[in-house]
C-alpha cells in the first residue's frame, strides 16, 4: 500500500458518531449537522425557536443516510442549565458523545457609543460564555469516550477587528484564545480542539444582507465540509485553527 492508501484508511469514519451542533435550525449550524447526519453521524441540534428547530429536524431527517439521526433541544446556550441539559440529553440519547460543534453566535453591529448594554451581554455571552458552558458540560463525556472533537465556529472577525464591530470581534478573539488554551489542556485526553474562522459567508448573519443574495460569498456548506473534514482526520495529526476566506470577494 502506498502512502498516499495509508493516509486514506486512516480517516475516520462518520458512521455513529454522537454529536451536538449549538445553533443548529438554521445557516452554518443546519448546513453541518447535515453534513453530519448525510455521513450516518447521530446529532442533536440547538436553538431557541421551537418551530424553526421542528422544520431543521424534519429537513435533517430526510437527508439522513442510513444510521443517520436528527433530534432537537429547545436551548439558549447563554444559560449555563440549559447549555449542560443539552449536552446531557446528547450523551443520554446516545450513549455518550463524540463531537460538539459550538456554533451558536450573535452579532450586534454597532458603534460602541450607541450599543445598549443588553446588546453587548447578549453577543458576549452567547458567543463566548455559551461555548465555555458547553464545552465544560462535554468534556467529561469525551474523555469517557476515550476522546473526540470540539469544534468552535470563530470569525476572521476575530482576527481583523473592524468599526462598528467592536462586541463581535472581541467575542471571536477572546474564542479563539478560549480555543487555543483548551486545546492544550485536553489534547493528552485524546479531545481534538479545532477553531473555524471563516470570512463572508451567505447566512444573512445579523441582519447583514440575505442568504444566497451574493455568490461570492462562502456557502454554508464550505464550512460543513471542512468540519467532516476536521473530524474524519487521521488521530495523529491535529488541524488547530483554519482560516477561510472568499476566493474572490467582491472588489
Amino acid at each position: 500500500m502506498d502512502t498516499g492508501s495509508q493516509a486514506l484508511a486512516a480517516r475516520v469514519s462518520l458512521e455513529g458518531q454522537a454529536a451536538v451542533v449549538t445553533g443548529g435550525s438554521r445557516g452554518i449550524g443546519l448546513a453541518i449537522a447535515r453534513a453530519l447526519v448525510g455521513g450516518g453521524g447521530r446529532v442533536v441540534i440547538t436553538g431557541r425557536d421551537s418551530r424553526q428547530l421542528e422544520a431543521a429536524t424534519g429537513e435533517l431527517k430526510a437527508h439522513s443516510s442510513s444510521g443517520g439521526e436528527a433530534h432537537a433541544v429547545r436551548a439558549d446556550v447563554r444559560r449555563p442549565r440549559e447549555a449542560a441539559g443539552a449536552i446531557e440529553a446528547a450523551a443520554a440519547r446516545f450513549g455518550g458523545l463524540d463531537l460538539l460543534v459550538n456554533n451558536a453566535g450573535v452579532g450586534a453591529f454597532t458603534h460602541v457609543a450607541d450599543m445598549s448594554i443588553d446588546e453587548w451581554n447578549e453577543v458576549i455571552e452567547t458567543n463566548l460564555s455559551g461555548v465555555f458552558y458547553c464545552s465544560h458540560a462535554a468534556i467529561p463525556h469525551l474523555r469517557r469516550r476515550g476522546g473526540g472533537w470540539i469544534i468552535n465556529i470563530s470569525s476572521l472577525a476575530g482576527k481583523n477587528p473592524f468599526a462598528g464591530g467592536a462586541a463581535y470581534c472581541a467575542s471571536k478573539a477572546a474564542l479563539n484564545a478560549f480555543s487555543e488554551s483548551l486545546m492544550q489542556e485536553v489534547r493528552y485526553d485524546n479531545i481534538r480542539v479545532s477553531y473555524i474562522m471563516p470570512g463572508s459567508v451567505s447566512t444573512g448573519f445579523g441582519g447583514r444582507g440575505e442568504s444566497g443574495e451574493q455568490d461570492w460569498k462562502i456557502a454554508p456548506g464550505d464550512i460543513a465540509d471542512i468540519v467532516v473534514d476536521l473530524v474524519t482526520f487521521p488521530s495523529r495529526s491535529l488541524p488547530s485553527r483554519i482560516e477561510l476566506r472568499p476566493s474572490r470577494p467582491k472588489k
